[in-house]
């Protein structure tokens, strides 16, 4: 068998990026060969494929479930919001150039050969495709010109499974909703409904499904239940940005910038016992953490001027002048740094002063970095990141800004670090079980706190959370529908 599903949503945020991962990981147990597709995506989480392009990081872990390595062509337009009213451009993996909203929509359907090419390699090469929409298909003033719901789903000929988040609440509303408001043709293409994300006796819907089923003239292929797997979510509205974790006996504090991009590099830390991790916006949020952590941004100047206008700037040097380790990525790292131009308007331009606290100055380029990275750190490490000197490192690098180390590097060609606070450029630097274990195990002892668990890794975790999410939503999907549906097409 060969041919295509699409997953669409009621909304944003129902599910749509993990049931693609799961259906990924359920066509390969099956003997297929299975790959991700998402023709546009809006994500400040992104990933660095192996020839340095840039995609979506939900593409590439559904890669992960699929058993590939991640490509370019799995993601072809990548938008990464700068301001409330534009974003970067990616065509393709590389910076294409910085649009406005009203800018981009007018453009976009001069972007559809390349959607098409992207879609017809990857199907050339596998016989299942897992397409994932975008937001929702009733966005009636978006829908001119669509390129990645109803619009994609009719150029590429692909049937459609509605999403609708019952653990939101107005499920009934959010399906027959979004079905009454798609034309007649559109409507056509939606083969199947999917309750997502239902907690307690799923015997209790069953009435529910009932009504959906005679309402919109559709079967309800499945209730899939809450899965408990820890997952990176994508988007900057990711419940663990809003929810704080409870008291550990290590506290981390993350600064939750307001273009914050790749918070999943803190995931591997929240994964240890007796450590929380905490997003704060404030100066009074910050308290006495063990340890400080500036994450990456899209807009460095702005949000540095945003760290020091609502005092968390002042705070984090009072905090690291008493002792307090800091640690910055990406744009954490350049902020750390005594200065930060961007001459040539790459992020909005000007300039502005960092936080001090590393002997570093970053100036923005025109061109855009985009590598994977692996080494070790240096071996002689000094002040309260010496417990890293000489770890294995692995991730990858997404900067526009060049940095301008006068002090000491934290690996050859790399980083800085002076006393208690160090950065670098490198995502996904703490998925490392070295350099996590060795850093959450300094944190211990230095309270006075036994550590005896065993060093984390998040790739290993990753393809153990895939498995359970797999698992879980093939006993909820009726997947021999889901079969036929791909069967007979649309």
């Amino acid at each position: 068998m060969s041919g295509s599903i699409m997953l669409q949503g009621s909304m944003s945020d129902v599910g749509k990026s993990f049931l693609a991962a799961a259906l990924c990981r359920i066509f390969k147990e099956d003997g297929y060969s299975p790959a991700p597709f998402k023709s546009q995506n809006m994500a400040l989480n992104s990933y660095v494929t192996s020839d340095g392009l840039e995609i979506g990081r939900a593409q590439a872990l559904q890669a992960q479930a699929a058993g590939l390595e991640p490509s370019v062509y799995m993601n072809p337009i990548l938008l990464k919001p700068s301001s409330d009213t534009g974003s970067q451009v990616i065509v393709n993996g590389e910076v294409f150039g910085d649009m406005r909203a009203k800018e981009y929509f007018k453009y976009k359907h001069k972007l559809v050969p390349k959607i098409k090419k992207a879609y017809l390699k990857l199907s050339a090469e596998h016989d299942m495709i897992v397409i994932e929409g975008a937001g929702s298909p009733a966005e009636l003033n978006l829908k001119k010109d669509d390129i990645v719901n109803m619009g994609l789903a009719k150029m590429l000929k692909a049937p459609v499974l509605l999403i609708g988040d019952i653990d939101r609440g107005g499920v009934f509303a959010q399906l027959l909703g979004t079905l009454s408001l798609l034309e007649e043709d559109e409507r056509k293409l939606v083969k199947g409904l999917i309750v997502n994300r239902f907690r307690g006796d799923i015997r209790l819907f069953e009435d529910g499904k009932k009504i959906l089923e005679e309402r919109s003239k559709l079967p309800v292929i499945g209730v899939v239940p809450h899965i408990e797997c820890e997952l990176e979510a994508e988007d900057s509205l990711s419940s663990k940005l809003l929810k704080r974790q409870s008291a550990g006996d290590i506290d981390i504090a993350a600064v939750r910038l307001p273009r914050i991009s790749n918070f999943t590099d803190l995931d591997a830390l929240m994964k240890y016992n007796g450590v929380s991790v905490r997003f704060v916006s404030s100066s009074y949020e910050l308290g006495t953490p063990d340890l400080i952590i500036i994450p990456g941004t899209k807009s460095t100047i702005s949000d540095m001027k945003w760290l020091r206008s609502c005092g968390l700037a002042e705070r984090i040097i009072s905090a690291a002048y008493d002792g307090i380790p800091v640690f910055g990525i990406c744009g954490g790292y350049q902020m750390m740094g005594k200065k930060i131009e961007d001459p040539f308007c790459t992020e909005g331009g000007g300039s502005t002063e960092g936080l001090g606290l590393l002997e570093c100055e970053t100036v923005f380029e025109q061109s855009k970095t985009r590598k994977r990275i692996s080494g070790k750190l240096c071996g002689d490490i000094k002040g309260e990141f010496s417990c890293l000197s000489g770890a294995g490192f692995y991730g990858y690098e997404i900067h526009m800004g060049k940095t301008e180390v006068y002090g000491s590097r934290l690996f050859e060609g790399g980083g800085s670090f002076s006393d208690n606070c160090a950065g670098c450029y490198i995502h996904g630097f703490f998925d490392s079980s070295d350099i996590s274990g060795r850093l959450i195990r300094h944190l211990f002892e230095k309270k006075g706190i036994s550590f005896d668990e065993i060093a984390f890794d998040m790739d290993e975790y990753r393809e153990m959370q895939l498995d359970i999410l797999s698992r879980e939503t093939r006993k909820a999907l009726d997947m021999e529908r889901i079969y036929r549906i791909i069967k007979e097409g649309i």
